[in-house]
């Protein structure tokens, strides 16, 4: 049960493990879909740089963060789950000031009381050409959403003790541009997670779990 104080304890103790080494591949092995894009396909001059929030807050006495449904395009992540996030623009500071704008965009949350607390491993997206960095913050209270319905179909307020159940852990075949592959997912709330968020999960809950300690050690 997330109270506030136990809520303040999680975002101390998520702090400081974000500061030890990152699992970084292993993790996101994990829930990698087994495609040949992935295995042939590598970084280039034309791949770019975006970055996802990952936003933690208390609500109703649990720990929660969003993920927002894309709406269907033509592109390769047309219909899916995903953190809320986008491409580094020239005027963007950096990576984290580009999932705050992105965030502040899509969801339109306000930053007032956003506090960072750091990053996970940098993502290789084959199927977009895109690396992506997953930013770690979070808000002392629940946020107002206000999606922009031109990037975001529907908005899913996630409970962490809800992702961290192993038994909402499947597999199955997807087709992705032209290509089945076989892709591991978390389905939450009816919808299944998978490819580069469920990777990132991956990444986010081994982190969560592992103990604390001396990150030198």
């Amino acid at each position: 049960m997330a109270t506030l104080g136990s809520f303040s304890l999680f975002v101390n103790a998520l702090t400081q493990k974000l500061k030890y080494p990152l699992p970084g591949e292993s993790a996101h092995r994990i829930m990698q879909a087994s495609s040949k894009l992935r295995l042939t396909f590598k970084p280039n001059a034309r791949t770019r740089k975006s970055a996802v929030l990952v936003l933690f807050y208390p609500y109703k006495d649990e720990i929660y963060f969003p993920l927002i449904l894309r709406p269907a395009y033509d592109g390769v992540h047309s219909g899916q789950v995903a953190f809320p996030g986008g491409r580094f623009e020239p005027t963007d500071e950096n990576l984290i000031r580009t999932a705050l704008r992105e965030a502040q965009e899509e969801i339109g949350l306000r930053l007032n009381d956003v506090k960072i607390l750091g990053v996970l491993t940098e993502l290789f997206i084959p199927a977009s050409n895109f690396y992506v960095l997953p930013v770690i913050a979070t808000m002392p209270y629940r946020p107002d959403f206000y999606p922009d319905p031109r990037e975001v179909e529907d908005i899913f307020e996630i409970k962490l003790e809800e992702i961290s159940d192993i038994d909402i852990i499947g597999s199955g075949d997807i087709q992705v541009r032209g290509e089945q592959v076989h892709a591991p997912h978390y389905m939450v709330q009816g919808y299944k997670i998978w490819g580069a968020t469920a990777m990132m999960i991956s990444e986010l809950l081994t982190v969560l779990n592992a103990p604390e300690g001396d990150p030198e050690s």
